[in-house]
């Protein structure tokens, strides 16, 4: 695919270089040259070190932590590509961040990720690649194409192998996980049960009942992103207190705040399996309960098919 660099262009930000260079090697292509910096001041400064003019330009860059860093980065690479006179800008964010606040749950609450979706069209991407969006309604927040890739197909390839010939049971934190457990359970062919919490405040959850049959199995948690780990530690806990014979936690964003690798230590989960969305750094390199797993694969080809104006549903 050596070709493609002749009309394809991939640029990173700072939040997840080592997917981004994956990305690459598996395209077969050098990374853009791009300066990313801040002034003294902390202000960001972009420098784009090639010409661009009338290429098919892709920016990688996550918009976790530190959040707001990491997003202004990527508005301004995007302007800058689109100055530049690229004839395509196409923003490619493995974890989209502020999507949590995508509806008014309250009086007076904003909606972040309307917000973040409108700054991201505004500041030139002409369509945006993700994964695994917390909720499939951002989607139509945008006026530009959107393709919302699922890790899915890295998760299962592991799972598969992980239980094979066990009896074994998907099982969602809470109910709005239901149909992504769904969807695993059917893949797996295996039962699926579901965890009713009841929520004191955010982050912050009261008590849990299990609605479906676990005693006896392999539990395995699924969840899109793990943010304090308070949820997925207590669901592990009420797993094995049901009669569950091991539990295994799965998710495709590793945000890991606050002590959230001190409660997946401390809990009966044996394994916390997790994408490469999200930096695997050295705290999580070093909790041996972290199993992280490459999408740079999967993100590969859908740039590949998107540059090739492929189908990407078909990955699927």
């Amino acid at each position: 695919m050596g070709s493609l660099h002749d009309e394809m262009r991939i640029f990173a930000g700072n939040s997840n270089p080592p997917l981004a260079r994956d990305i690459c090697h598996g395209l077969e292509i050098p990374m853009g040259e791009a300066l990313v910096e801040t002034f003294s001041d902390g202000e960001i400064r972009v420098e784009i070190k090639e010409n661009v003019r009338g290429c098919d330009v892709f920016v990688i860059q996550s918009t976790c932590a530190p959040g707001n860093d990491n997003l202004m980065e990527l508005l301004i690479m995007l302007d800058a590509f689109r100055r530049a006179s690229a004839k395509r800008v196409t923003a490619v964010i493995p974890y989209y961040g502020y999507a949590r606040q995508d509806r008014k749950v309250a009086p007076r609450v904003p909606i972040s990720a309307k917000l973040v979706a409108d700054l991201i069209t505004t500041a030139g991407a002409s369509r945006m690649l993700t994964m695994d969006l917390h909720s499939g309604q951002i989607q139509g927040f945008f006026n530009i194409p959107v393709d919302n890739l699922y890790a899915s197909p890295v998760l299962l390839q592991y799972l598969e192998g992980r239980f094979a010939g066990e009896r074994s049971v998907v099982v969602s934190p809470d109910a709005g996980g239901a149909q992504r457990a769904r969807a695993f359970a059917t893949k797996l062919n295996v039962a699926m049960a579901v965890i009713d919490k009841r929520r004191a405040d955010a982050n912050v959850v009261e008590e849990m009942n299990i609605i479906g049959e676990v005693e006896g199995k392999s539990a395995i948690l699924i969840d899109d992103m793990v943010d304090t780990a308070g949820t997925i530690a207590m669901a592990a806990e009420a797993l094995i207190r049901a009669g569950a014979n091991k539990v295994i936690g799965c998710c495709t964003h590793a945000i890991f705040s606050g002590k959230a690798l001190d409660r997946i230590n401390d809990s009966p989960m044996e394994e916390m399996v997790v994408t490469d969305t999200i930096p695997v750094d050295d705290k999580m390199a070093r909790c041996e309960k972290i199993k992280p797993l490459s999408v740079a694969p999967l993100i590969g080809e859908a740039i590949h098919r998107t540059h090739l104006e492929r189908s990407i549903s078909s990955l699927f």
